[in-house]
């Protein structure tokens, strides 16, 4: 055994060399002031995504930056402070776009178009998007080399209503709402008005009723 890192052993000092050129090309380093909303790198042993950061200035005092940070892996939210300037390893992820198939007991299968190739996926690993996943459903999903670190779905998706209680006829300002069940299982909040089996428009990132989709 010649050499380990982050949990990867190497017998042979070719494995070694080509480890190495593949972990150079999906890291690179960067600076506090290349941070972003939805920026991923290495931290702590760890892959973070940010979720949220502020430049700080103070009146006296160096700069520094504070965040808040996901871990892909666990979901795990963390508030960071880092030096202004500070060198991070960002790490390099391709998207691909997938689209929804089915699920089973354990995991979500969608489906590579070109490729008819599948990647599963556990609720743990999609995160706040499993409850609006329709048949078909178009989906990025961000890869680490073969690990999926992130999944986006559309910011407005249209849904029909399964379950709500009868809508109120012409109660259209009262300002009123009521719980309905989406076909996808979630419960959301939705006007008076709204009858079971219609079609809403809604905003996934706020999981919030827009208005209703007609014809």
């Amino acid at each position: 055994m010649i050499a380990s890192r982050a949990g990867f052993k190497f017998s042979r000092f070719s494995e070694l060399i080509s480890f190495l050129a593949l972990y150079s090309h999906e890291v690179k380093v960067a600076s506090t002031s290349d941070f972003r909303n939805g920026f991923i790198f290495s931290h702590k042993g760890g892959l973070w995504k940010i979720v949220e950061f502020m430049h700080v200035k103070p009146g006296k005092g160096p700069a520094f930056v504070r965040t808040k940070l996901k871990n892909v892996r666990t979901g795990q939210v963390v508030d960071e402070t880092f030096r202004a300037g500070e060198k991070v390893d960002q790490v390099k992820v391709e998207a691909k776009t997938l689209s929804y198939q089915y699920s089973d007991s354990e995991h979500y299968y969608f489906m590579d178009n070109d490729t008819f190739e599948q990647v599963a996926l556990s609720a743990e690993q999609l995160g706040g998007a499993v409850d609006f996943l329709v048949d078909n459903l178009e989906v990025t999903i961000a890869f680490h080399g073969v690990e999926p670190v992130e999944v986006r779905i559309p910011a407005h998706m249209n849904i029909k209503v399964a379950k709500t209680e009868p809508g109120l006829r012409g109660d259209t300002a009262t300002g009123g709402s009521k719980p309905a069940t989406l076909e996808t299982g979630v419960t959301l909040q939705v006007p008076l008005f709204v009858e079971p089996g219609e079609t809403i428009r809604i905003d996934t990132r706020e999981r919030r009723y827009i208005e209703r989709v007609k014809g």
